[in-house]
């Protein structure tokens, strides 16, 4: 289950992203519930989200083209850099009386153009530091680490802040000082030992040849289509989960934490199982995004804190199931030299299109009812699911190619275009 870390770069990686982690699920419970508390606001709070994620919308597919042209260690270095200064920013500014809702948002912004480059440059990583034979392994690991995260940070963030009469400042600080361990590990990496992927030579069509190559694969495209559904509509428990707590369930800091603990819990068991997988299958990746738009309803319709609370559980198993099949879907099918490029779609299809869905999510939420926001997030899901599974079966009885085109369809790469 643990090949992977065999690896000298990649266990250092696991290692410092456990770290990182922790600190980064910390304060995304603190950041939610600073914005409530300065605004009481479910708007306000999608209005964050969407700052977020703004980035990833507006230069997410560039940032596959950057990720294919430069060394995706350098590049790591440095937006790993720009979002743990952002973090120690708003945690100056929260100890010191000084946060407003604007520090709020305008920080929000920066760490989201930092993470739209951080993504499709780590995820394109990973094959780097451990070869496609273990890339699989790798990316259970990868969410394993995550999730581990995601595990720990929620209760931590929710304890201290009740521990601090409310204050979310020394959450900040303490996911600051986590990127310690993410900045070293890439520090002590061994160089030669990577699998360096050919580079992209600079030139004008990068990021056409990426979409062109995507268009032509019927399995990239309709990965991505049913990941777009599900991560645009389904995934957006930072709004519905602070909104179900506070508005539905009357719990404060530490009975949101603790839903966000419960649900990792889910994800964890996802990602072990993911892990133990020798390949990735596409009938695994739709069905565990068929069971995601299921199981959300359910949750949304659950009565009681408690039951909501045991409902995320398997829909954090669905979740993470359907996420980590697409990214080893994707990296194992797409070409090398085209790959951050594929990623960065990936990236954008879940998070990408969050500035244009989650203050609608926050608007329902707080208008209408918490549960409508769920429930209808994982009907649109469940639709976006089988609509794909229903094209994958129509395609492979009338005999079409899911896989790679013909060679001669294959488009060039823009770097062997331009050497001659």
């Amino acid at each position: 289950m643990f090949r992977a870390l065999r690896i000298h770069n990649y266990r250092l990686f696991f290692l410092g992203s456990v770290v990182s982690n922790t600190g980064t699920w910390m304060q995304r419970i603190a950041q939610d519930w600073l914005v409530l508390q300065l605004t009481g606001s479910g708007t306000a709070l999608g209005v964050t989200t969407a700052l977020q994620f703004l980035p990833v919308l507006l230069f997410g597919l560039y940032a596959g083209v950057v990720a294919d042209r430069f060394p995706k260690r350098a590049l790591l270095l440095v937006t790993q850099a720009v979002m743990g200064t952002t973090a120690l920013v708003l945690g100056v500014l929260e100890v010191s009386g000084a946060a407003r809702v604007e520090h709020v948002y305008a920080l929000a912004l920066v760490l989201g153009l930092a993470t739209a480059f951080d993504n499709p440059a780590r995820q394109s990583f990973v094959v780097e530091m451990v070869g496609k034979e273990d890339l699989p392994n790798a990316v259970g690991l990868n969410a394993t680490a995550f999730n581990l995260g995601r595990v720990v940070g929620p209760g931590i963030a929710g304890l201290l802040i009740t521990a601090f009469d409310d204050r979310t400042g020394p959450v900040f600080l303490l996911n600051a000082a986590s990127f310690v361990g993410i900045l070293g590990a890439l520090v002590l990496m061994r160089p030669e030992e990577l699998k360096t992927a050919p580079r992209v030579a600079r030139g004008r069509g990068a990021l056409r040849e990426g979409l062109r190559y995507v268009r032509s694969r019927r399995d990239l495209c309709t990965i991505l289509l049913v990941t777009f559904c599900f991560g645009t509509f389904g995934m957006n428990f930072q709004v519905t989960m602070a909104l179900m707590a506070q508005q539905t369930f009357g719990k404060a800091a530490d009975g949101f934490g603790l839903l966000g603990t419960v649900m990792a819990v889910g994800s964890l068991t996802g990602a072990l199982l993911a892990a133990r997988r020798e390949r990735p299958r596409l009938r695994i990746f739709l069905g565990a995004a068929i069971a995601f738009g299921v199981l959300e309803i359910a949750a949304g319709l659950m009565p009681t804190y408690a039951l909501f609370a045991v409902a995320l559980v398997p829909v954090g198993i669905a979740s993470i199931t359907a996420l980590n099949s697409a990214n080893a879907l994707l990296q194992l099918r797409a070409d090398p030299a085209l790959r951050g490029r594929v990623m960065a779609l990936h990236v954008f299809v879940v998070f990408g299109t969050a500035p244009l869905i989650s203050p609608l999510v926050g608007w329902v939420g707080e208008h209408v009812g918490p549960r409508w926001s769920i429930s209808g997030g994982g009907v649109l899901s469940l639709v976006g699911a089988l609509a794909g599974a229903a094209y994958l079966l129509r395609a492979q009885r009338a005999g079409l190619p899911l896989g790679a085109p013909p060679a001669a369809e294959r488009p060039v790469p823009v770097a062997a275009a331009q050497s001659g």
